[in-house]
């Protein structure tokens, strides 16, 4: 990234203050124009949000899955698991289920071979602690268990929206060259 401009707002661990040194930065970007802020040491980009997510995934449902991100960054795992849940919902209306329980949605995508054997465990388990999240307990979604769902669902996601497609349009050449 070109940088046009930069702030840094430095945190010099000086007597009473929690934590160690750090830099904050705010970048502009040549390129794009637009900002960026960093925490450094760790050199991460804090904004706009990073996500794994390919072009291939629908606006919509890729808009579900920033906002998990952007709550599990505010350290909002209970937020975040209810989040990727949603995802998994639009994900399965996207994909044209017709059963209105998340349980019954992914049976059917599993049925109408979409998803297969680990992908369905892994989105029934994703399905449980958005489950978890959703309703009052005493228990909480712990960091771990909220991090685990935004990758796993990251990873269905790829595979319905992006392997998928790579597949099938792989196929289709392989059939077109051997006729």
């Amino acid at each position: 990234m070109s940088i046009l401009d930069e702030w840094v707002i430095r945190r010099d661990g000086a007597p009473g203050q929690v934590g160690r040194p750090a830099d904050f930065k705010l970048w502009g970007c040549l390129a794009c124009g637009q900002p960026q802020l960093w925490y450094e040491p760790e050199n991460q980009r804090l904004w706009p949000p990073v996500t794994a997510l390919a072009p291939g995934v629908p606006t919509s449902i890729a808009r579900e899955m920033v906002e998990a991100r952007a709550c599990f960054d505010a350290n909002l795992y209970t937020a975040a698991a209810v989040m990727v849940r949603r995802t998994l919902e639009g994900m399965c209306i996207d994909q044209g289920t017709q059963k209105k329980a998340l349980f019954q949605a992914l049976q059917e995508l599993r049925d109408n071979g979409k998803i297969e054997g680990r992908l369905f465990d892994w989105a029934q388990a994703l399905r449980v602690l958005g489950n978890q999240g959703a309703h009052f307990s005493e228990e909480s979604v712990s960091r771990e268990d909220a991090a685990d769902a935004l990758s796993l669902a990251e990873a269905l996601l790829n595979y319905i929206y992006v392997f998928t497609a790579k597949y099938e349009e792989f196929q289709k050449r392989r059939q077109a060259s051997a006729n």
